[in-house]
C-alpha cells in the first residue's frame, strides 16, 4: 500500500502499524460507557481500557499493549462547532496504550516512524512540545527523531501535564505538530504558530507515571502507563491538503448531500451558508451514532445531550431554508459513508430514521413560535437599549416552548445580545439537580476504591451457578456495613449485615438486567451452625461477587468453608424469565421488523420486562401474534445450548450482540436453533418447554422511540390467568350475566348510555335555550358595549357554551359572561363577537375573572373558559366584568 491518504487508509494504516508492534487491535467501544456512572458519553481513547490501567484486572493479551479506533463524543465546544476548521461533537480518535508495559522510549519511536516513514511526514515540518521538567522526553526526542533543540518546546502544566483529578495517576504530555505553512515566514514563536492555526496538534502521547498525593507530591507508579490519541479527521486534513476537516474524505460527501437536499449551492468559505452547513453535517453523524449506540431523546443525561444537538442542526436548518423535516431523510448517507468501519449504523438505520423523524416533528411544532416568541423580545431589547434577555425570560422560552438554551443564546448573539446564564441555571435549578442526580450512580462512592484495592489482592471469584445451585466455598473477604461505614474485618457476628466474598459461588451477580440471586451461606467451622441470609448478590467490582447477607444465626469468619445454597424456586423462575426474553426478542424482530433491538431489560423470578426500539405503539393483532409465536417455540420443546467461543466466531455463527455492551475476548453465545442466538451471561432453561406458558400483561411507551413489553412465565402465568377469570366473574356477576354473553351484554349498555347521552344533549340545549330569554333580560350598556353578565349554576361547560353561542346571535355585537359554582366544579366562560375581538378579547377576561376564584383559564380572542376552586367566589368575581370591558376599551 502506498502512503495512506483517505479516512480509511489512515484508520487501518494506524491499526495494522500497532499491530505488527504486538499491539492487540481492540474494536471501539459503545458512545455509552460500560459501568462507568461518572462519564456521561466516551470522550476518550482510553475510557474503555480504564480497568487495565487501575489495574484491577488483567489485559487479556500475551502483552499489555492495545489499539483502537474509538467513537468520540465531546460537548464542551458546542457552540465552537461549525464556526472553526477543527471542532466535532462526534469524532473518531486512534490510541495507541500500554499497561505497564513499554514506556517513553517506545511510544516515542513508533509515534515518530508512524508519522514519517508510514504517513511520509517531512521531518522539517514537525515540531513537538514536552512538560518543561521532562528532560527524559527532551532527550528521547533528539536522539530518536534527531529534532534540533529550537523544534523541541517546552510548556507548562497546564498545556503539557495530564491529571485524572486532584489526587491519583498524572503524568506529562508530549504533542506532536505539524507546520501547516512551511514555506511562509517563521511565526515569532511557537506558541504564535500554534494559536493561529499554522501548527496543527495531530498526536498527543501521555506518559502516566506519578500518582498525586493529598499533600501535592508526585509519587512514582510501579508500572507506570502510555496513552496517546490521534484525531483521524486532523490527520486526513493535513493528508489530503485541505484546510478543514470538513473537506476531507470523512466529511465532505455529508455537507454536500445537505446543500444537495436544501437546492444550496456548495462553496467553501466563511459565510453563514458554509457554517450552518458545517453544523448540520457535523450533528447529523454524531446523532446518528448515539441512536446507534442506544441514545434517546430526552430532557436529561444523554438523552438532553442528544436533544440538543439535534435541535441545533433543525434550526441551523431553518436558517438555510428548511422548513420540513429533512435529517431523518439524510440518515442513510452517514450509513454510505461509515457503515463499513461501523455496521451499527446501518443495521439500525430504520431506527435511527424513525426516532430523528419524530423528534424533528415534535421540535418544528415548537420551534416557530419559540422563534418568534424570542424575536419578540429581541425587538423589546432593542427599543429598551438593552442587551441582556433575563434568565427568568430564557426559561420561559425553554420551558413553555421547549426552546433550548443553546439557540436562545446562539439568536441572541447573532442580533449582539446575550443571556443572563446564572438566572436561567437559577430558574430551572429543581430540573438540572434531577439530571445531574442520574449520573452519581448508586452514590456508594466507597465501593471503586476499597473494592480496587481487594480485587488487586484477589483473585476473580470462579462462578459455578451454570452447573449447581448449591457448591461449598471459602470466605475470602468479609466487608461490614455499621451505621453507613463500611469497613473490612476478620469475623461477622450475628445481627451485622455485610458484603462477604466468596472464592467460588453459585450465586449470580446482578448484570445484564437479570436480578442477583437470593439465598443462604451456611458455615460448619465452629461448633454450632452458622447460618446468614443472602438477601441480595452484586458484582462489586468487574471480577468479584459479592453476597448480601444478613448473619442470622452464629458468626462467619475470614477463611471459614461455608456451604452456598441459592433460593432454587426463585433461580428457576428468573430462568424462565431469561430465556422468555430472548423468544420475545426473536419474535419482535420476525414480527414488527429487524430494526428492534434492545434498549433495556429487566429478568426477575417475578417477571420480564423488555424495552425495545420502535416507532409506534404495537397494535393489539400484532401483541397476539408476538404472544403466539413465543409460545409455539416453547410448545416446540427446543433444546437451549449455551457455548462459550471467541467474540468473532460468535458474530459469524450470527449471535445477536448489542451496541452498548462490551464484550471481551470470550462470549457465552445462548442459542435456541433457528429461532434466536445471543449473547449473554445470563442464566436459562434447558429446553423451551421448561418455561411452561408465556403472556404478556403490558405493552406502553418509554420514550421516543422506545416501547415496553412486561410479561410472565411459567407460574406468573398461571397466577395472571386465574386473576383476569377472577375479573371476569366479578362483573358477569355484578351484570347478572353469563360470562360468554358479556361481551353483547356491555355492548346493550353501552348503546343504551348513548342513547341516554344524546336525549341528555337535547335536554340541556333546551335549557340553554329557554335560558337565554333570561340572561337576555340582563343586559346592560358598559361604554357603548352591549354586555351579558350572569350565573348559570344549573348548566356544566358544555351547556355554558351552547347558551354563548346562541346570546352572541341574539346580540350581534357584545360580550358575554356567564359563571358557574357547584362544589368541585367552578367554571367561566366568555364570548366575544367578531367585530369586538380587536380591543376586547375574551382570553384576557375570563383569565382575570377566574383569579378571583382561584383558578385560571384562557382560549380565543372570541370564546375561552377558565376554572376555580371557591364557588363562594363566582359571584365577586362576575362583578369584575364591567370594570374589565372599561379598562379595555378606554
Amino acid at each position: 500500500m502506498g502512503v495512506p491518504t483517505t479516512g480509511s487508509e489512515i484508520r487501518q494504516a494506524y491499526l495494522d502499524f500497532f499491530k505488527s508492534k504486538n499491539h492487540k487491535v481492540v474494536p471501539s467501544s459503545s458512545l455509552v460507557p460500560e459501568n462507568d456512572p461518572t462519564l456521561l458519553l466516551s470522550n476518550a481513547g482510553m475510557n474503555q481500557f480504564k480497568p487495565y490501567f487501575l489495574g484491577t484486572i488483567p489485559f487479556p493479551h500475551t502483552v499489555p499493549y492495545a489499539a483502537s479506533c474509538q467513537k468520540c463524543f465531546r460537548t464542551g465546544d458546542l457552540e465552537r462547532v461549525g464556526y472553526t476548521a477543527r471542532h466535532h461533537t462526534f469524532f473518531e480518535m486512534l490510541g495507541n496504550f500500554s499497561f505497564g508495559g513499554y514506556f517513553k522510549k517506545e511510544a516515542i519511536t513508533w509515534a515518530w516512524e508512524f508519522v514519517t516513514e508510514i504517513l511520509k511526514l517531512e521531518k522539517d515540518r514537525l515540531w513537538v512540545s514536552v512538560f518543561e521538567n521532562d528532560d527524559e522526553a527532551i532527550e528521547l526526542w533528539k536522539n530518536i527523531a534527531g529534532l534540533p533543540p529550537e523544534r523541541i518546546v517546552r510548556l507548562g502544566a497546564d498545556d503539557n501535564f495530564w491529571t485524572m483529578g486532584p489526587t491519583g495517576p498524572c503524568g506529562p504530555c508530549s504533542e506532536i505538530y505539524v507546520d501547516l505553512d512551511p514555506t511562509a515566514p517563521a511565526p515569532k514563536s511557537f506558541q504564535d504558530g500554534a494559536e493561529s492555526g499554522r501548527f496543527l496538534e495531530i498526536w498527543n502521547l501521555v506518559f502516566t507515571q506519578f500518582d498525586r498525593q493529598e499533600d501535592g507530591s508526585l509519587k512514582p507508579l510501579p508500572k507506570p502507563n502510555i496513552d496517546t490519541g490521534m484525531g483521524l479527521e486532523r490527520v486526513a486534513s493535513v493528508m489530503q491538503k485541505v484546510p478543514s476537516n470538513y473537506e476531507t474524505d470523512l466529511m465532505a460527501s455529508l455537507v454536500i448531500a445537505i446543500a444537495k437536499a436544501g437546492n444550496i449551492k456548495y462553496e467553501v468559505g466563511p459565510t453563514q451558508t458554509y457554517t450552518s452547513l458545517k453544523v448540520i453535517s457535523d450533528h447529523l453523524r454524531a446523532t446518528t451514532f448515539l441512536i446507534a449506540d442506544g441514545v434517546l431523546p430526552s430532557n436529561e443525561g444523554r438523552g438532553y445531550v442528544l436533544r440538543r444537538i439535534l435541535r441545533r442542526a433543525i434550526r441551523h436548518g431553518k436558517l438555510l431554508g428548511f422548513e420540513a423535516p429533512f435529517l431523518n431523510k439524510l440518515v442513510p448517507e452517514v450509513g454510505k459513508l461509515m457503515g463499513s468501519v461501523y455496521p451499527e449504523v446501518k443495521d439500525r438505520q430504520t431506527h435511527i430514521v424513525n426516532v430523528v423523524r419524530a423528534e424533528e416533528e415534535r421540535f418544528y411544532e415548537t420551534l416557530a413560535l419559540g422563534t418568534e416568541r424570542l424575536g419578540e423580545k429581541i425587538e423589546a431589547l432593542k427599543k429598551a437599549k438593552s442587551t441582556t434577555l433575563s434568565g427568568d425570560e430564557a426559561f420561559m422560552l425553554y420551558d413553555t416552548y421547549g426552546f433550548p438554551l443553546d439557540l436562545t443564546k446562539e439568536m441572541l448573539k447573532e442580533q449582539g445580545l446575550s443571556v443572563d446564564e446564572a438566572g436561567f441555571q437559577t430558574a430551572m435549578e429543581g430540573q438540572r439537580e434531577k439530571a445531574r442526580s442520574a449520573w452519581k450512580g448508586s452514590g456508594e462512592a466507597f465501593l471503586p476504591q476499597l473494592y480496587k484495592e481487594i480485587s488487586v489482592k484477589l483473585p476473580p471469584t470462579v462462578f459455578k451457578g451454570y452447573e449447581k445451585m448449591k457448591e461449598l466455598g471459602e470466605v475470602v473477604e468479609i466487608v461490614r456495613v455499621k451505621d453507613k461505614k463500611h469497613e473490612q474485618v476478620d469475623k461477622l457476628a450475628e445481627g451485622e449485615y455485610a458484603f462477604i466474598l466468596l472464592n467460588q459461588t453459585p450465586f449470580y451477580a446482578e448484570k445484564g438486567g437479570q436480578v442477583g440471586d437470593k439465598g443462604v451461606l451456611q458455615g460448619f467451622n465452629s461448633a454450632e451452625v452458622s447460618w446468614a441470609d443472602v438477601l441480595d448478590t452484586q458484582m462489586v467490582s468487574d471480577t468479584l461477587v459479592g453476597h448480601w447477607v444478613f448473619m442470622k444465626r452464629g458468626k462467619l469468619e475470614k477463611g471459614q468453608k461455608v456451604e452456598a445454597t441459592v433460593e432454587e424456586s426463585e433461580r428457576r423462575s428468573t430462568m424462565r424469565n431469561h430465556t422468555g426474553t430472548h423468544l420475545l426478542h426473536a419474535a419482535l424482530r420476525a414480527i414488527l421488523g429487524n430494526h428492534v433491538g434492545q434498549a433495556g431489560s429487566y429478568v426477575g423470578p417475578d417477571r420480564l420486562r423488555f424495552d425495545f426500539t420502535h416507532f409506534e405503539g404495537v397494535k393489539p393483532e400484532q401483541l397476539r401474534q408476538i404472544e403466539d409465536l413465543v409460545n409455539r417455540r416453547i410448545l416446540d420443546n427446543i433444546e437451549v445450548t449455551k457455548q462459550e467461543m471467541s467474540f468473532d466466531d460468535a458474530k459469524k455463527k450470527g449471535a445477536m450482540a448489542m451496541f452498548s455492551e462490551k464484550y471481551g475476548d470470550k462470549v457465552r453465545v445462548v442459542d435456541v436453533p433457528g429461532f434466536s442466538m445471543e449473547l449473554c451471561g445470563g442464566t436459562h432453561v434447558n429446553r423451551t418447554g421448561d418455561i411452561g406458558l408465556f403472556k404478556i400483561e403490558s405493552e406502553s411507551s418509554v420514550a421516543s422511540g422506545v416501547r415496553r413489553i412486561e410479561a410472565v412465565t411459567g407460574e406468573g402465568s398461571l397466577w395472571k390467568i386465574r386473576e383476569e377469570e377472577d375479573i371476569l366473574g366479578d362483573v358477569a356477576q355484578l351484570l347478572k350475566s353469563p360470562e360468554n354473553e358479556l361481551k353483547s351484554k356491555v355492548q346493550a349498555l353501552l348503546d343504551e348510555m348513548k342513547n341516554k347521552e344524546k336525549e341528555l344533549t337535547a335536554l340541556k340545549s333546551k335549557l340553554a335555550g329557554s335560558l337565554a330569554d333570561e340572561v337576555m333580560a340582563q343586559k346592560k350598556d358598559v361604554k357603548g358595549i352591549q354586555v351579558l353578565v350572569s350565573r348559570t349554576d344549573d348548566l356544566d361547560p358544555e351547556g355554558m357554551r351552547q347558551l354563548v353561542d346562541t346570546l352572541k346571535a341574539k346580540l350581534g355585537s357584545g360580550v358575554i359572561v356567564l359563571g358557574s359554582g357547584k362544589p368541585n366544579q367552578v367554571s367561566f366562560i366568555a364570548g366575544v363577537t367578531k367585530d369586538l375581538t380587536g380591543k376586547i378579547k375574551a382570553g384576557d377576561i375570563v383569565k382575570e375573572v377566574a383569579k378571583v376564584a382561584g383558578g385560571g383559564g384562557g382560549g380565543r380572542p372570541d370564546m375561552a373558559q377558565a376554572g376555580g376552586k371557591d364557588a363562594s367566589k363566582v359571584d365577586e368575581a362576575l362583578k369584575l366584568v364591567a370594570g374589565l370591558i372599561e379598562k379595555m376599551n378606554s
